[in-house]
């Protein structure tokens, strides 16, 4: 079984063996190679460096392919897995409906911040009309979006009625939900009945784990070639997009950390400077390896010790979070629809922006805590508004640095609930 140790030490010999650095080469090497045969430097022409740019982008085709095949199983393993971590039995039945409640709640905050603020900033209206949309036959079809009276109806939709249809289109929030109710009705089991299909969740997560670490090792190259691309098409332009794109989504993760600050002001009289003292070992950590999973052990221990949370709800609500409260993420996929909606002109109303919301709810509570997956996830937000998901493209060669502080932001998010969850249930 992959245990959080393990996947801990292949986190740590990642980052030993400077992958982040490899990838950051890689992103650089694309953009001048894209440069030097796109249009403003243009080496080669027009025609030949669209062929060019098709097989440099073959890698990454590759890598979004390879991990793309195996999100599906991995979320649902994942989700299950979190849900049923703990063996307190009343302590779920307690704290469940509050901390689950608050997920939601927060998360959908944390995408709407995303959404409202690259609204503001319009990261993408300097790329709009510069990118070329996918062909019919490469891009996902455009979603009719429902009227406010309809879209009742489309909530309903998401509800998992034929889980296995879900899994083989992709409906990542109906997964989610399916993976929910199989762990609550698992916990409902004693440990003796539930433990074969905990143990089948179990191979299943450490089976996607290996592929994930195969599609990893693809990263750098795969920068290289979809950046390559994309500078190709776009020139020297693009550098300052997708610089603005970086800012707009480094300031939303600010206000949400900053309302998570406000909160603990607020409820627990914590001030802002002890706890980033407190958490910032931990925040760190989070920071260089990517993964709330990873870092799981030092949040409970750091809930406990430094944040003075009680082990039973620090045991209950981190791991559940570990897993299901991705409110960076959120945010993030916010940002990303929108300013990708900015390029391919793409008019998001209010009814799909509600929409927006609603998948990035679903598909960063089943996104697992590890690195290398956020970014697959994200196309599914993309094709649920008639966003290409090729758009995917644009930002990957710059998100390694977002998903280090997104991943930061996320276990802040755990502790802060954890912190709250204590106070509210009367446990401190």
């Amino acid at each position: 079984m992959l245990t959080l140790r393990s996947l801990h030490h292949y986190l740590a010999g990642l980052v030993e063996g400077r992958l982040w650095l490899k990838v950051l080469i890689g992103m650089v090497a694309g953009l001048t190679v894209g440069m030097l045969i796109g249009p403003s430097v243009g080496w080669v022409e027009a025609e030949t460096s669209l062929w060019i740019g098709n097989w440099f982008a073959l890698p990454g085709q590759l890598f979004l392919v390879t991990v793309q095949m195996i999100v599906v199983p991995l979320v649902l393993a994942s989700v299950i897995l979190g849900l049923t971590s703990t063996e307190d039995v009343e302590q779920l039945r307690r704290l469940g409906l509050m901390v689950v409640g608050y997920f939601v709640a927060t998360t959908a905050f944390a995408a709407a911040i995303g959404l409202w603020i690259a609204d503001l900033l319009r990261p993408g209206a300097g790329l709009s009309g510069r990118v070329a949309t996918p062909a019919a036959s490469q891009a996902p079809p455009a979603a009719q979006m429902p009227s406010m009276a309809e879209l009742p109806d489309q909530l309903i939709g998401l509800l998992p009625g034929n889980p296995l249809g879900a899994m083989v289109q992709g409906e990542m929030l109906q997964i989610v939900i399916f993976s929910v109710i199989i762990g609550v009705a698992c916990l409902s089991l004693s440990r003796e009945q539930s433990q074969p299909i905990l143990g089948l969740m179990a191979a299943l997560q450490q089976v996607c784990m290996t592929v994930v670490r195969w599609a990893m090792w693809l990263a750098p190259v795969a920068v290289f070639g979809l950046m390559a691309r994309l500078t190709s098409q776009l020139g020297v332009g693009a550098l300052l997009g997708m610089g603005y794109y970086v800012v707009t989504v480094l300031l939303g993760l600010a206000m949400l950390l900053a309302v998570y600050l406000l909160m603990l002001f607020l409820v627990l009289g914590t001030r802002p400077g002890r706890f980033l003292a407190d958490t910032r070992e931990l925040l760190l950590l989070a920071f260089s390896t990517s993964s709330s999973a990873a870092v799981m052990p030092l949040s409970m221990k750091t809930a406990e010790e430094q944040l003075a949370v009680p082990a039973a709800v620090a045991r209950f609500v981190i791991p559940l979070g570990a897993t299901i409260n991705m409110n960076g993420t959120a945010l993030y996929q916010g940002v990303a629809a929108m300013f990708l909606a900015q390029v391919y002109g793409v008019e998001l109303g209010m009814s799909a922006m509600v929409l927006v919301v609603a998948t990035a709810v679903g598909s960063a509570i089943g996104s697992p805590g590890t690195p290398g997956v956020g970014i697959v996830i994200l196309a599914m937000v993309l094709t649920s508004v008639g966003i290409p998901a090729e758009g995917v493209a644009l930002i990957m060669g710059v998100d390694r640095i977002l998903d280090m502080s997104r991943t930061a932001v996320n276990v802040a998010g755990d502790v802060t609930a954890a912190s709250l969850m204590s106070r509210w249930v009367g446990a401190r």
